[in-house]
Order: structure tokens, then sequence, then C-alpha cells
């Protein structure tokens, strides 16, 4: 019981980042390249401190790949929420972060199931469904690709950190050298941020960011890959019920059809590696 409450509270975490984002830009308190840099400097700050309270030290020497691709996700995600309402830019986010590791096992060699691949498949239709140009009714294509150049970045990054031996460690040296390329791009093209903007980039980076990671990487070997694979389907869902409750988002049609098609993807893939685990 104390895994699945964890658990449940870590993908609540997850879901907030995308309604706190959406939040700040929607109300005018922040714009996209302020609440990047100041989401990556408490999430820096949050993590390094966590690491200390254990007794460890950050892992400075990282290598550049995994900070650059922590950029493009922070980057791509606080921009694409210019436009995309909450839930359908988490929707798009975990698809594209789902087909990226699928492709990403496939050049590295992985022997790939067939319910894989049909899993990949369908989570893939569901997306091109969602953004298919039809009366309007699709995501802002910029937003979009914002988003998917996001999922890009989160995918990269999470193949990087697998078999990473200080998971919480490696992830607070990323972000602190993630930050101050944020901040760069925020002197580039300075937005405004006011201080409830402020607050909200610092809850995301800090507490829904540094706090939900570590939250994540305590309660992942309690749940295995599959499990845990299988409870991030849940993070959209969260989003998109949380940004028709806070930010009044409606809740269309197609929407709700992209996001069986997508969760129902992933739990096919999902499905795949259960059985291949249980020997059936």
């Amino acid at each position: 019981m104390r895994v699945f409450l964890l658990t449940a509270l870590t993908m609540v975490a997850f879901a907030a980042n995308s309604v706190l984002n959406r939040l700040a830009l929607d109300a005018g308190e922040a714009g996209p390249a302020s609440f990047a840099a100041i989401r990556l400097i408490s999430g820096a700050v949050m993590l390094a401190l966590l690491v200390a309270a254990r007794g460890g030290g950050v892992k400075w020497r990282v290598g550049a790949a995994g900070p650059a691709a922590l950029v493009l996700y922070v980057l791509g995600f606080s921009f694409a929420y210019v436009s995309l309402p909450a839930g359908v830019g988490a929707l798009i986010l975990f698809g594209g972060v789902q087909v990226t590791m699928f492709a990403g096992a496939l050049i590295g060699g992985d022997v790939v199931p067939m319910r894989r691949w049909l899993g990949a498949g369908v989570s893939f239709a569901g997306l091109c469904y969602l953004m298919w140009p039809a009366g309007g009714a699709a995501p802002d294509v910029l937003g979009a690709g914002l988003m998917l150049a996001a999922a890009l970045g989160w995918g990269v990054y999470s193949l990087i950190g697998r078999g990473v031996r200080d998971p919480l460690a490696v992830t607070a040296a990323s972000f602190l050298w993630a930050a101050p390329v944020a901040m760069l791009v925020w002197l580039i093209r300075p937005d405004a941020s006011s201080m409830a903007g402020f607050w909200l980039a610092v809850v995301s980076g800090a507490v829904t960011s540094g706090l939900g990671y570590a939250l994540w990487y305590h309660v992942l070997p309690g749940l295995g890959a599959t499990r845990a694979a299988v409870a991030q389907l849940t993070v959209p869902v969260i989003a998109i019920a949380g940004g028709a409750l806070f930010l009044g988002e409606a809740l269309s049609l197609r929407v709700v059809v992209a996001s069986l098609l997508v969760l129902g993807g992933v739990g096919i893939a999902n499905y795949a590696r259960t059985s291949r685990s249980s020997g059936s």
C-alpha cells in the first residue's frame, strides 16, 4: 500500500508540471523562457540539496548529451504550452517519449517482439489522429512540434540514463549544467514573470520535478520495469483532468479517442514485457 500511495503521488507530481506551466503562461504570469529557467534553477537546487542530505555528492562528469537532452525537454515543454492545453500537451509528450524510446531500442539493436511493434503502431496512430488537421480541431502545429521536440529530449535523456548507478546524483548534475543554458535563452529572449509566475515555476522545478524525480527513484525498485511503465499511463489522464479542473479546458472527442489509442498502445507494449518476464 505504501508503494502504491507513493507511486500515485509521484504521477500526480509529474502531471502537475503540465498544469503549472500552462497555468502560468495562460494567466500571463510568466513567459516560457523565464518559466523554463526558473524551473531548472529551482530543480537543480532541490536535487543538489537532496543529494547532499543523504551524504553523497553531485556527479559532475555526466557528459554533454544528458544536459543537452534535458534542455531540449524543458525549453520545448515550456514554449509548447504557450498554445497547447495542459492535457493535450501531456498526451503528445507521453506518446512522443514512447516512440522515441522505441526507436532508441531499435537503434541499440534490441530484439523487439511483435506485440511491442503493435503497441508502438497504435500509440503513433493516436498521435497522428490527435494532430491531424480537421476542421480546426487539431492542436496548434508549432506547439505540437515543440512538444514533440520536448518528447525527443526526454526520451533521449531517459535512454542515456538507463543503467546509471546513482540516477538522483546524475539528474542533479544534469539540472545544474542545463540551468545556465536556459538562463542564456532567457537573456536572449527575455520575457517577464510576476511573483505568482515565479512561484509557480519554483513549485514546478523544486517540488513536482525535483522532489517528484527523487520520489520516483525511491519507489522504482519496488515497482519493477513493467509496473513502472504502466503507472506512467496515468500521467496524461491526470493532466487532462487537471486542465479541465483548474484551467477550464474542454475535453473533446478527439482528445478522448487519441488518449485511448496512445495509452492503449503503450499498455499493449508493456503487456509484452509482462508476458515475457512471466515466461508465458
